[in-house]
């Protein structure tokens, strides 16, 4: 098997590796039709509803080449094309190993796959126009608009995203936003409109994906001995969701 190479500064070379913690199959959850989705290892942000704890930590995750990946991959590539559907970079935060992220992407798009990056945006620096133009769609998080929500939701700090975003807006690169909506933390009335005006702006976003906050992810907690920070938060209810639906719409915005 041909091993992908990258060159090191001192001309000798190594096959290019990432941190992956898994891969798994998924339709209309992880961009459009059916998806081959990645999971990268390593995230610098702790989202307090985080569903995928165990990706925290790329010392988690499994090194793998370019080319292994790109072999599993190989093997759904016709059930995807019939399906009409691609691959999808996710995480953990992809961003968070662009070198590879980004090879992963052009060999995607190089055998005619649809590709998505799903991203918080907060490392939004990293990737290279190269890597973008790579991105058949990008699925942003934008977990908050308040500077102090985010900070609480997160750990870390909303301008990147929005910075990012300006820059796919800037280089007309289709995207979708996504909101995981928390009762108590992210769903007062000022918040979303202040998104919604500023999605607003954004003519290259196609929609927003407004997703309700659940549990579904606490036995992974339990497992790994963490408790689970939004333990006693209620789920989303229909009602809420589409209050929500309606703030966005009334900014001019496909929210679904």
């Amino acid at each position: 098997m041909t091993t992908q190479t990258t060159d090191r500064p001192n001309g000798t070379s190594t096959a290019l590796t990432g941190a992956v913690h898994s891969w798994d199959i998924s339709t209309g959850v992880d961009g459009s039709g059916t998806r081959f989705v990645v999971f990268t290892g390593g995230c610098p942000l702790r989202c307090l509803y985080c569903q995928n704890p165990e990706t925290w930590r790329m010392r988690d995750s499994r090194r793998i080449t370019v080319d292994e990946l790109m072999t599993e991959i190989g093997k759904y590539c016709r059930f995807i094309e019939v399906a009409g559907g691609g691959v999808t970079i996710s995480g953990g935060e992809p961003l968070l190993q662009p070198a590879f992220t980004g090879e992963l992407l052009r060999r995607c798009r190089r055998l005619g796959l649809h590709t998505a990056l799903d991203t918080s945006g907060n490392l939004g620096d990293r990737a290279s126009d190269a890597l973008l133009a790579d991105t058949g769609v990008v699925l942003l998080d934008i977990k908050a608009w308040n500077p102090r929500t985010y900070r609480a939701l997160t750990g870390g700090e909303v301008d990147p995203t929005l910075r990012f975003a300006r820059r796919l807006a800037a280089l007309d690169r289709p995207t979708w936003v996504r909101y995981v909506l928390v009762p108590g933390r992210n769903d007062r009335d000022d918040e979303v409109d202040a998104l919604a005006s500023f999605v607003a702006t954004l003519p290259n976003v196609e929609h927003v994906d407004v997703l309700p906050f659940h549990r579904l992810g606490v036995p992974k907690y339990q497992r790994l001995g963490i408790p689970f920070p939004l333990a006693d938060t209620p789920p989303a209810t229909a009602q809420l969701l589409e209050h929500v639906h309606a703030r966005f719409r009334a900014h001019g915005i496909d929210s679904r």
